[in-house]
């Protein structure tokens, strides 16, 4: 029998917690999704290994001081735009592997996005070490989850193989920095982007229209 699929428009958000502007789409990115009624699709992902392939040896806000100066402000302007709290961390761009690989172990579980959250919080507000297991064992604990378990299913080999896939398919896809988002196969970049993209994924849905399945 024929049926029709009202499945949700997707969004893929491509983060790294090292990210300051990833910060602002975490903190914002459910509420939008619910609003358009769009699925957002969750891929960490390491920023380091991208700014090497451009022969960067650490984040553009770093490199160019004129640019760092100016992202701290604007951080502060944006922060106070949506109502965020803020403080510039005391290393940047921190170390989140650890945080990372636990986030593609729960990508599609239900505390994902409560995860991330708090992890960002600790890094951009708390100004924590959130590459310390100690740390991330404190996150997962308090959204009640097994942590050690959660832990070594992210330290486990083939995590760790999941995690330089997730690398190399945002190779393949041409990724040059975070925020960045994905509507099918067209890409929007910055946390300032984000309502455009969520715009286009509720447009393709409805052009869309019911799929027969």
């Amino acid at each position: 029998m024929t049926t029709i699929s009202n499945a949700m428009p997707q969004i893929e958000f491509w983060f790294d917690f090292g990210s300051n502007y990833s910060y602002l789409t975490t903190m914002r990115i459910d509420a939008l999704a619910a609003q358009h009624g769009v699925q957002v699709v969750w891929k960490p992902f390491l920023l380091g290994p991208v700014f090497q392939s451009f022969g960067w040896s650490s984040s553009p806000f770093v490199l160019q001081k004129e640019k760092g100066e100016y992202v701290w402000r604007d951080m502060e302007r944006q922060c106070a735009k949506y109502g965020l709290p803020w403080m510039q961390p005391t290393s940047f761009p921190r170390r989140a592997l650890l945080p990372l690989r636990v986030a593609l172990v729960g990508a599609t579980a239900p505390w994902i996005s409560a995860y991330c959250g708090r992890i960002m919080q600790l890094n951009f507000v708390d100004d924590r070490d959130i590459d310390d297991i100690v740390v991330v064992s404190e996150v997962l604990g308090s959204l009640g989850l097994d942590a050690s378990s959660v832990i070594a299913a992210a330290q486990s080999d083939d995590n760790k193989r999941a995690m330089r896939s997730q690398g190399e398919e945002a190779a393949r896809r041409r990724i040059f920095g975070a925020p960045m988002f994905f509507v099918g196969d067209e890409m929007y970049w910055g946390n300032d982007r984000l309502e455009d993209a969520m715009l286009a994924a509720g447009a393709a849905n409805i052009a869309a229209g019911p799929r027969l399945a």
